[in-house]
């Protein structure tokens, strides 16, 4: 079922979603199961996929470095078809500009469409380490928007190249990101909304937001994406604080905000289980109005952790 469906099943109730973040290469995909299993009574109508961008390694090769480009955490779609198996739920692979052609982004696709997964989040992804800027791949896209056509051109039939008749369409539904306090990348909020506004015309049908600590920031955050005519759901995106250097590491990677009464609680905490409590406590709060307001699903970033995402919801749902 698309998430639009679920949320339109709902009836104006508040659903429980979460993202995962895919085992890296040589791990038990058990240990993923283990983190999912706990949150599974909060009856989540689909779960979020991450996929990460290749990288650089360096080998050593008899005293010199060789320079290899691989990637850590393979397996997205592999992952999105065997948690559908076993939980019995809709994934929502996440689909990224950077480090894919287009060609390989139409088999993916295709591979999602063979297995029944007809959600799918596109994403721009950030620039590789040693970039100062994003660069599309060779042959790949530059913005989410082309990446969101492209999409929306499958659901119709057309197929790279035009060298396909397709008379069995796929029917995705699209999710995109938007950001309540802008894209760091963006040179003002109104200038991002424009580019969101461009994602949701191109055929995007939800919004899931990144991840923010003061409520007023979405609620201002949706209704100015209203008056510019975005009106497909926005979802919140949701990350409890969990360790002290989250107070310099989120600003700084995500060019956000803290409120200053949560930077003085997490101040005031002698380690890191006290922060990780602060953080639940700050998560629940935020959730509950939320939810009160008749957001139509809290989305959670559990980043491979479950057990401050089920403390959250235990209290929530």
């Amino acid at each position: 079922m698309k998430v639009t469906e679920h949320i339109k099943k709902a009836n104006g109730k508040t659903l429980f979603s979460f993202e995962i973040i895919p085992p890296k290469k040589g791990r038990n995909i058990q240990e993923l199961y283990n983190n999912i299993d706990p949150l599974m009574e909060f009856k989540p109508p689909f779960i979020d996929v991450t996929t990460s961008r290749e990288e650089y390694v360096y080998i050593d090769k008899e005293g010199l470095l060789d320079r290899k480009i691989t990637r850590m955490r393979p397996g997205t779609v592999g992952i999105c078809a065997a948690i559908k198996h076993k939980y019995e739920v809709d994934t929502v692979p996440h689909v990224l500009c950077g480090g894919f052609t287009k060609e390989e982004t139409e088999y993916l696709l295709v591979d999602c469409h063979y297995l029944g997964i007809n959600n799918v989040m596109a994403l721009r992804g950030d620039a590789m380490k040693h970039q100062k800027y994003f660069e599309a791949a060779k042959g790949g896209h530059l913005y989410a928007q082309e990446l969101v056509s492209q999409i929306q051109n499958l659901n119709t039939g057309k197929y790279l190249h035009d060298v396909v008749e397709a008379d069995y369409k796929s029917d995705f539904c699209i999710g995109v990101a938007g950001y309540p306090e802008k894209h760091l990348e963006a040179p003002s909020l109104q200038t991002d909304l424009k580019r969101l506004k461009e994602k949701v015309d191109a055929g995007a049908d939800y919004v899931v937001t990144q991840m923010f600590f003061d409520n007023k920031k979405y609620f201002d955050f949706v209704e100015a994406a209203k008056n510019v005519g975005i009106n497909v759901p926005i979802i919140p995106g949701i990350k409890p604080i969990a360790v002290k250097r989250h107070l310099q590491l989120l600003p700084q990677v995500f060019k956000i905000d803290l409120p200053e009464d949560l930077i003085d609680e997490v101040d005031n905490c002698n380690n890191n289980k006290a922060v990780r409590q602060v953080g639940i406590e700050w998560a629940i709060k935020q959730s509950k109005e939320l939810q009160e307001a008749g957001v139509p699903v809290l989305h959670y970033y559990s980043m491979g952790k479950s057990d401050n995402i089920k403390a959250i919801a235990s209290e929530v749902f």
